[in-house]
């Protein structure tokens, strides 16, 4: 499966953030659309901001001679707004110069290239306490991957995942199918919203646009948007669309759906091991225009084993799929197209997920929805709902990751709008950021020096982990 990477689209607007976000201090929400949020670390003590404590002359968030690492000049048009605080009427904890470094509370070096750094800000609705994961992609101990539970439709906690896998530090991924309140009866899958690459393997391809959780993106981004770290591990913002056919004996047909909680009406869906042992009735589930539509009783689904018709049935399936074997499921026009096949016919499939616009292989890749791109946030961000948020940003030419998760509302107030999010990151050093699942679902977790396994750092809004459907990994040699 040919898998690319893209070097991220250019149309984001120039608008800069709302002036009620002040400027970060120096001093050491409710959830979102998509949900609720062990033991947490605790915040250390109020100091002077001070580089991280690296061998090399370098910084772990990247700053380098070519001016292109988080002490460079952030661009007027974000910083003016993160540090002017009139027209917000909110006073500022301290003072910052636009050009300086962020004044984070506590960095702690975690491994080789990976910093963990506590930050303060205060945003429109107060004071707002944060926690931010550091990887130097330069060096090449570092590496970062996507996290999964073992199957697409499945959830399990950022701990357990990160510990499976041997993670250094992690935050929660995407939004993903967590009720099924609207369809009575069906199972909700876990199943996250957009595209899952883990080790460059694609595992999943997004649901409409309609069928997805979480709040309103912005204007012009779809559920394909995504944030990935490509061969040559430099991250990017890109879109990665599923190319797929099925292929039978009375012609060949576009594939709309792979290993994905929700299908086009009238589009085919292909399922394989990754998806786990789910129902797949969730993905008749919905409409085009309204995840809440009922579900589409004109169903039919065909296995293919070995490139033939092995069996059919008349409703969606569940249970585990063997290795090598195909669940083809069809709603509505797509059913009728799979019942004209017969036990024996021969049957092929092709799924790609195809980036927009480079041809670099991804190693990760993980779904959200843009906040900046090229240095600016992007036009029509929320500007009015305060919550937890997670999120992922780089900078340096994509060569320096910021994985950021605030304190849960228990702990900081009613957290930060998506267009104050923006600009923290922007402040911190990224360029592109994309925004992940916030709420109950906001997770960071870390692994101290010399610990054999990770804890959580942040607050989580429900007071314990939720298990969730992905999460980004970084690794690197202790």
């Amino acid at each position: 499966m040919a898998i690319g990477g893209g070097s991220g689209r250019t149309e984001g607007g120039t608008a800069g953030p709302p002036a009620s976000l002040v400027s970060a201090s120096s001093a050491c929400g409710p959830g979102s659309a998509c949900g609720p949020g062990s033991a947490s670390g605790t915040r250390g003590p109020a100091q002077a901001p001070r580089p991280p404590v690296r061998p090399a002359a370098r910084p772990a968030d990247g700053g380098r001679s070519r001016g292109r690492g988080r002490h460079r000049a952030r661009p007027a048009v974000v910083t003016a707004a993160v540090l002017s605080l009139a027209a917000g009427g909110v006073a500022a904890a301290t003072t910052a110069s636009a050009d300086s470094p962020f004044p984070y509370d506590r960095t702690e070096r975690l491994a080789h290239g990976v910093d963990y750094r506590q930050f303060t800000v205060t945003g429109s609705q107060g004071t707002v306490h944060g926690h931010v994961l550091v990887a130097d992609l330069t060096d090449p101990q570092v590496r970062v991957d996507l996290l999964t539970p073992g199957a697409v439709g499945a959830r399990e906690a950022v701990s357990g995942m990160a510990g499976a896998k041997g993670a250094v530090g992690a935050v929660n991924g995407d939004f993903f199918d967590i009720t099924e309140s609207q369809h009575p009866g069906v199972a909700p899958t876990g199943s996250s919203d957009g595209p899952e690459i883990a080790s460059g393997r694609a595992l999943k391809a997004a649901v409409p646009n309609a069928q997805r959780f979480g709040p309103a993106m912005p204007p012009g981004e779809t559920t394909e948007d995504v944030l990935g770290m490509g061969v040559d591990r430099r991250m990017r913002l890109d879109r990665l669309k599923l190319k797929g056919q099925v292929r039978t004996p009375r012609g060949t047909y576009a594939l709309g759906g792979f290993n994905q909680y929700a299908l086009p009406v009238g589009g085919i869906g292909a399922y394989t091991a990754d998806w786990g042992a789910v129902s797949r009735q969730r993905a008749v589930c919905g409409s085009d225009t309204s995840r809440a539509a009922g579900c589409s009783t004109d169903t039919y689904e065909v296995v293919v084993r070995q490139g033939r018709v092995a069996a059919t049935a008349a409703t969606p399936g569940a249970g585990a799929i063997p290795r090598g074997t195909t669940v083809l499921l069809g709603r509505d026009a797509g059913a009728d197209t799979l019942r004209t096949l017969r036990v024996g016919d021969p049957v092929g499939v092709d799924e790609d997920l195809a980036p927009t616009a480079t041809a670099v292989p991804y190693v990760f890749a993980v779904g959200g929805f843009p906040v900046l791109r090229d240095g600016a946030p992007l036009p029509g961000l929320d500007t009015k709902t305060a919550a937890t948020r997670t999120a992922a940003g780089f900078g340096d030419d994509g060569h320096t990751l910021y994985l950021l998760a605030l304190d849960g509302s228990t702990e900081s107030g009613t957290g930060l709008t998506i267009a104050e999010l923006a600009a923290v990151l922007h402040r911190m050093g990224a360029d592109d950021a994309l925004n992940l699942d916030g709420g109950g679902s906001t997770t960071l977790v870390a692994r101290d020096p010399g610990a054999t396994s990770v804890t959580v750092r942040n607050h989580p809004s429900g007071g314990a982990e939720r298990p969730v459907a992905n999460a980004i990994g970084v690794f690197a040699p202790r």
